[in-house]
């Protein structure tokens, strides 16, 4: 087979993996193009690229689902090959004819192979042929309460949309409606079926990559068990705690489905491992969003293999060897305690001490490494995904490596919109994670609660962030420390309020000697300047000094301290009364699109407490706003395809009276 070298690639794709790969072609000297729609006219995948192509709307339907407007692209900035990254049109059959139909190369497996998994009643139908263990579907009108739990699943798409979890019969016909509107909503398709769910399994899934010469290659295995809404948190490579046996059974399946379909590119097997078993899931024939720690462990560029694979070059006969451990972790833009709701604005500061942002995999791994798509001044916006970057660490031992992976988050600089930074931390260092106890898919169901509990040290960043914005506005009018008089009568204070809700008031009394706390219990204060604040615990020896770094950006105070970050916005004593809502008012948790309203629902409706009213979408997650009482609905705003702000009014429930 003759060789096809590439001289141009356009990045199908947006954020960090347009990035991603962006670098890889970089590398090896291929130019580039992006696309972008208009929210990222100036993001950072647009500015790394050779050249860019407008796709004219803001919506994904608009632009990066157009595959029209995509291939149009191509042709017009000279690109002679196109890569779909993940998402939007990577596992689109049609998109992949309509590249080769061009006269461009696809970068990903054949239109064919796409098919073959892209329902997933097909493609289980296609593994159990292969001699691939799978969970059979079940007939929904046959399921039993001795056969629950089951799980409503998208035929088609993945990342969680149009996938729910039913636990009680009678929430069954409802389950499979809602999942079959998202699905058809997100996918363009509404089939969905039913299958076991098992709660404990444990998410595995196989790397495997295939060229035109009949090698295919099973790259180890990843772990992907810790999730949210069915999408993954934190992954690792290679999966920990799985006996010889089974890791050489999932390597033997995965390359049978492979082979199964002719398979060429980089994909990935995924499993339900549960008592010793392994289930087949599905086949995502694209790069994975984790694929970072595979390419750590196993010492490879799998983007530069895919490039390689489309030029029709030939794999060797084996893959390189494992060596090491490696975990990622993915930072969103979101508040896991209030229901994963994804937050919106700029980002003012994205920085992980001793990263490697420019890291080329192959060869010795990056012992930290960051993979983003935002850099400071790039804003988030509602229409995409909520992941900000992703941080992935190696290690000799898969110890080290989450050892390396929880002290460089707790490092890390965010300044923006909230996410769940301290979540990834704390369930980093969970021992449910650490000793593989409790390593499963239900991880977050059972210790959300404790995960997200406000930090014990917020106290002491209120106090360096009053003291510093003390010092700061006493530098600016020219007044130091010294000129305040020291009356106890007179002790300033100053109010804040976390992004959890809780709220410190913090005195203080500056005077000729420096900066004292009046309150019971408080450090004892080291130094203060504008940008930085010392504490010290109380205690023998003077107590242990910590040192809090304090920037102000987008209207609040960010505290960067030994234990992680806060954000806090500064507390009028005058609070404003103007924003108060009439009882039962249902506001938008989120700024988002309306996508449905309950049938039938209009002004003057009965509905009862805890029922579904309002269906937004935001950051690729769909979202339902509850009846917060039983009562009539007063007034109604939402309505499907409204874009909403946070704390826009959608409607008004009177409650019912006694």
């Amino acid at each position: 087979m003759t060789t096809t070298p590439l001289t141009r690639v356009l990045v199908a794709n947006r954020g960090e993996i347009a990035r991603r790969v962006l670098r890889t072609c970089h590398h090896l000297g291929l130019a580039t193009v992006a696309v972008y729609a208009d929210p990222d006219a100036t993001a950072a995948h647009v500015r790394e690229a050779d050249a860019a192509v407008r796709l004219p709307g803001d919506s994904p339907a608009d632009t990066y689902l157009r595959a029209d407007l995509v291939v149009a692209a191509a042709r017009a900035a000279g690109a002679d090959a196109v890569h779909p990254g993940y998402g939007f049109l990577s596992e689109n059959a049609g998109f992949a004819r309509a590249v080769q139909d061009a006269g461009l190369t696809w970068i990903g497996p054949d239109p064919e192979a796409i098919e073959a998994m892209a329902s997933k009643t097909r493609a289980k139908k296609l593994m159990a042929d292969a001699g691939v263990p799978l969970l059979g579907p079940l007939d929904p009108g046959a399921v039993t309460e001795a056969g629950l739990p089951v799980l409503v699943k998208a035929a088609a798409g993945g990342g969680g949309r149009g996938m729910r979890v039913v636990e009680a019969l009678d929430e069954l016909p409802a389950a499979l409606e809602a999942a079959a509107a998202e699905a058809l909503s997100a996918f363009g398709d509404g089939e969905v079926f039913v299958e076991p769910y098992l709660p404990s399994g444990r998410h595995v899934e196989v790397q495997i990559l295939g060229d035109r010469h009949g090698t295919v290659w099973a790259l180890g295995t990843r772990d992907c068990s810790l999730q949210r809404r069915h999408q993954k948190v934190i992954e690792e490579a290679p999966a920990p705690g799985l006996p010889d046996a089974l890791r050489e059974r999932l390597h033997e399946a995965a390359t049978a489905a492979a082979r199964a379909i002719g398979y060429t590119g980089a994909g990935t097997v995924e499993f339900l491992v549960a008592d010793g078993q392994a289930y087949f899931l599905e086949m995502n024939t694209r790069l994975q969003v984790e694929h970072p720690v595979t390419e750590a462990v196993h010492g490879v560029d799998l983007v530069a293999l895919q490039l390689a694979v489309a030029e029709g070059e030939a794999l060797p006969a084996e893959p390189p060897p494992p060596h090491g451990h490696a975990v990622e972790a993915r930072l969103y833009a979101e508040d896991p305690a209030a229901g994963w709701a994804p937050q919106t604005g700029t980002v003012h500061r994205l920085d992980v001490p001793g990263a490697d942002r420019a890291h080329l995999p192959g060869g010795q791994p990056a012992a930290l490494r960051l993979d983003s798509g935002y850099e400071a001044g790039d804003t988030v916006g509602v229409h995409y995904d909520a992941m900000l970057a992703k941080v992935i660490a190696w290690g000799p031992t898969r110890e080290a490596a989450i050892r390396r992976l929880a002290a460089a988050l707790t490092r890390a600089r965010l300044h923006g919109p909230a996410t769940n930074r301290e979540l990834l931390v704390r369930s980093l260092e969970h021992p449910g994670f650490r000793t593989l106890a409790g390593l499963d898919t239900a991880f977050y169901t059972r210790h959300l609660d404790t995960l997200t509990r406000p930090a014990g040290d917020g106290r002491h960043a209120a106090v360096a962030a009053a003291l510093a914005d003390a010092a700061h506005t006493a530098a600016r009018s020219r007044l130091g420390a010294g000129a305040w008089r020291n009356l106890r009568s007179e002790d300033p204070v100053r109010r804040y309020r976390a992004d959890d809700g809780t709220e410190y008031e913090i005195r203080y009394r500056p005077g000729r000697n420096g900066w004292t706390l009046p309150g019971e219990g408080d450090p004892r204060v080291v130094s203060v300047t504008p940008d930085a604040v010392v504490l010290a615990d109380t205690g023998e020896a003077g107590g242990v000094e910590r040192r809090y770094e304090v920037g102000r950006a987008g209207g609040r105070v960010h505290v960067d301290g030994p234990h992680g970050g806060l954000s806090l916005a500064p507390v009028s004593r005058h609070p404003d009364t103007t924003a108060r809502q009439a009882p039962g008012s249902l506001l938008a948790p989120m700024p988002g699109t309306v996508v449905r309203v309950a049938d039938g629902l209009a002004e003057g409706s009965a509905v009862t407490e805890g029922q579904p009213l309002v269906w937004l979408e935001a950051m690729k997650m769909e979202h339902r706003i509850l009846a917060p009482a039983s009562g009539t609905l007063t007034a109604l705003h939402a309505h499907p395809g409204r874009q909403v702000e946070v704390g826009a009014l959608l409607a008004v429930v009177q409650e019912e009276t006694a």
